[in-house]
């Protein structure tokens, strides 16, 4: 790619690269916490209760004493690995299913949808609930209630775009030259509907990033002593009047992280397909 072929991308698609850059920064954050956080999250000082940003916090100390820096960076890690996780999940169980049903159809299309219909009469809340019921609140639960609510949402959209390409001309040729379903769907429909899929996922991340801060806030998620911006949330509920800088860091870094996962989705599908924007330019 030439540099002007490079410069007019940037220009023609600026979400998909605010988006990139800002989700890059995040993810940056997370990974450091891996090796250094300003200081341990364990580390309780009663003390320094409630203290403002400063040089020696820089987001300043919770109702512990804890470094609210290195909470929001050990938290944002856990949220993205949720996240992460659960759409890896979804993806994975969701559209091998789309795929087999679309390729096969008949049967085995109509047990998919309806295993579809079925998933999506009980919200990620009532799944969490009834897991967390048998196996206890924690963050591999969470990953599990948000990843199962992904499986329908992944297979629909393999179906659908796999659909659309089953009837083009080299899937025929492919079928002539005595390719089976499975072949076929592997060879042909997945190549075509990556970038569906691509999409997706950064959509099911967004929204796997507030499921994850929902079930952590009302205590189906991370547990202490682990963190996560939906549990420092929580933590801070009955501190807002008084101290709501102690909410609004956590449910600022929220609202970030998803605006720039919702961008980048949308850029990189104007990107990928800019017959879509155009579609909607004119539905508009």
């Amino acid at each position: 790619m030439s540099a002007a072929t490079a410069r007019r991308f940037v220009f023609t698609h600026p979400s998909l690269w605010l988006g990139l850059a800002a989700t890059l920064v995040f993810t940056l954050l997370a990974l450091v916490s891996l090796v250094w956080t300003p200081y341990p999250i364990a580390n309780i000082e009663i003390g320094d209760r409630f203290l403002g940003p400063s040089a020696a916090h820089w987001l300043g100390t919770d109702n512990l004493g804890r470094d609210m820096a290195s909470l929001v960076m050990a938290g944002t890690l856990t949220s993205f690995v949720v996240a992460s996780l659960s759409v890896l999940i979804g993806a994975g169980i969701g559209v091998p299913l789309g795929l087999a049903a679309a390729a096969w159809g008949g049967a085995l299309e109509w047990l998919v949808l309806r295993l579809s219909d079925f998933i999506f009469a009980f919200p990620a809340i009532i799944v969490a609930i009834l897991i967390t019921s048998l196996y206890g609140p924690g963050a591999t639960n969470a990953i599990i209630a948000i990843g199962i609510f992904n499986i329908p949402i992944f297979a629909r959209v393999a179906r659908g775009g796999a659909m659309s390409i089953k009837t083009l001309d080299f899937v025929a040729a492919a079928r002539l030259a005595g390719l089976g379903n499975g072949a076929i769907a592997y060879r042909h429909l997945l190549p075509n509907i990556l970038s569906l899929i691509i999409v997706q996922g950064t959509i099911q991340l967004s929204l796997g990033i507030l499921s994850e801060a929902g079930l952590s806030y009302i205590g189906l998620g991370t547990q202490p002593p682990a963190t996560s911006l939906g549990l420092m949330l929580r933590d801070a509920q009955g501190l807002f009047l008084i101290h709501p800088w102690l909410t609004l860091v956590p449910g600022l870094c929220i609202v970030l992280i998803v605006i720039a996962l919702n961008l980048a989705g949308d850029g990189l599908r104007d990107a990928i397909d800019p017959r879509l924007k155009g579609a909607q330019q004119n539905a508009a």
